[in-house]
């Protein structure tokens, strides 16, 4: 998922209203819940679908599928979130958790739905969505990064594999680069998308973004990555101006590597399907391996992030109980197909990777493609961005001051400097 499309694709839900049905004394207070997303037509249908099913078994309770922007999903909550008839499940990007939590909008799991979410979900991704002592909702989505390339590209230029090194990754890049065309993309204008393929190579040599509290922007294993797009820019081989995603997340660092003008490029599991919609059979060209190391690293280590459910803390009892119920059903393993929850089978029809154990297993023929594959194989390599209060605001400032390297403002140890002392200030604000 994106951030997006995706960075990274995920739901919220919408409990409006609680009544008595009229007429006689035995029948269920009647419960409507509305379930808020940004995603796409074809997804409402799916979850509409599940939604049908819900009531089925739970007369008395509708459920109402209701798309909004993405940009709109987080402002609809927080504005909403206390009114009466405000949201009462919510889909939100896991850097929202922690101020969703000191703000009563995350609700503490109940205990049959944390039990099922220990013994079904992996303990990182548990202990991801645990905050206060208390698990606050179900992990749906998982996206996590890798090396992209151009296979014809590669073959033209003479390489014969991908970089597994960031010696390799230079040399590469200047292989592929003339005619138009760059040898590594980097991508601007899009918070996640300009900080997670850096923060990638970051991990990947072994530094880190922050430790607690504490950031580690002038690490000289977090500069290294820094400069290592310093010197792509200034060898020709990474073309600032190719750069530019727009609000949808996609824009020319999309266009350039579909029409192959981009060689490689760092990005998510869950752009596959724009690969394939925009490339057509030029998409058996796309070839993904893990994310080169740097001279001070052992492994190749990519970030993830991940798309949660949770409830609102708001809420009246009665709408939260309602609410858990179906989220419960939703992620379990008897809503789907052969084992798989309803929202894994969604997830997996948009390339993206679920969370649940149960679900990586029932869709594994579909998750073992040249492309996912990969992907897969990584995740117990991956490294969470952190989740901490103020990490989004954390993430555009390192956004700002990478950019101003990407376009020769900065330079890579000024900028890394820069954004080391005003992240403590950020991360304060977000705090208090």
């Amino acid at each position: 998922m994106k951030t997006t499309q995706v960075l990274a694709l995920g739901a919220a839900v919408m409990v409006v209203a609680a009544g008595c049905g009229g007429g006689g004394t035995d029948r269920p207070a009647a419960t409507k819940i509305s379930f808020l997303t940004h995603w796409g037509p074809d997804q409402v249908k799916a979850l509409e679908a599940a939604a049908t099913a819900f009531e089925k078994q739970n007369p008395g309770t509708t459920v109402d599928i209701r798309a909004v922007p993405f940009g709109n999903l987080l402002t609809t909550l927080r504005t909403q979130g206390a009114s009466p008839n405000g949201p009462t499940i919510a889909g939100i990007y896991d850097l929202w958790l922690p101020e969703l939590v000191r703000d009563g909008l995350a609700a503490s799991m109940p205990a049959d739905a944390a039990a099922e979410l220990a013994a079904s979900w992996p303990k990182n991704l548990v202990e991801g969505v645990t905050k206060q002592g208390a698990p606050r909702g179900y992990p749906n989505e998982v996206d996590l990064y890798a090396l992209n390339y151009n296979k014809k590209l590669f073959q033209q230029a003479g390489i014969a594999q991908p970089p597994r090194t960031w010696a390799e990754l230079e040399d590469a890049a200047a292989k592929l680069t003339g005619n138009g065309t760059q040898g590594f993309g980097v991508i601007t204008s899009w918070p996640a998308g300009a900080v997670h393929p850096w923060l990638s190579l970051v991990t990947s040599n072994g530094g880190a973004l922050i430790d607690g509290t504490t950031p580690k922007l002038d690490d000289p294993r977090t500069v290294a990555a820094t400069q290592l797009y310093a010197r792509l820019i200034a060898k020709g081989s990474t073309k600032p101006e190719m750069s530019n995603a727009n609000a949808n997340t996609t824009g020319p660092y999309l266009d350039n590597f579909v029409n192959g003008r981009t060689g490689m490029i760092i990005m998510a599991n869950w752009w596959q399907s724009a690969l394939k919609d925009a490339m057509g059979d030029r998409y058996q060209d796309v070839g993904v391996a893990p994310v080169p190391v740097g001279p001070d690293g052992t492994k190749s280590a990519p970030v993830s992030y991940s798309w949660l459910t949770v409830v609102n803390g708001k809420a009246d009892q009665a709408r939260q109980q309602a609410a858990w119920k179906f989220l419960t059903y939703l992620n379990g393993g008897s809503s789907g197909r052969n084992g798989s929850s309803a929202m894994g089978d969604i997830l997996t029809s948009m390339g993206i990777l679920p969370s649940r154990t149960g679900d990586l297993e029932a869709h594994k023929a579909e998750l073992s493609d040249p492309f996912l594959s990969v992907y897969v194989r990584e995740l117990p390599n991956a490294v969470p961005f952190p989740s901490v209060p103020g990490g989004e605001a954390m993430s555009q400032t390192v956004q700002k001051h990478l950019e101003n390297v990407i376009f020769g403002k900065e330079t890579p140890e000024a900028a890394m400097s820069a954004a080391q002392k005003e992240i403590p200030g950020v991360l304060q604000k977000a705090g208090t």
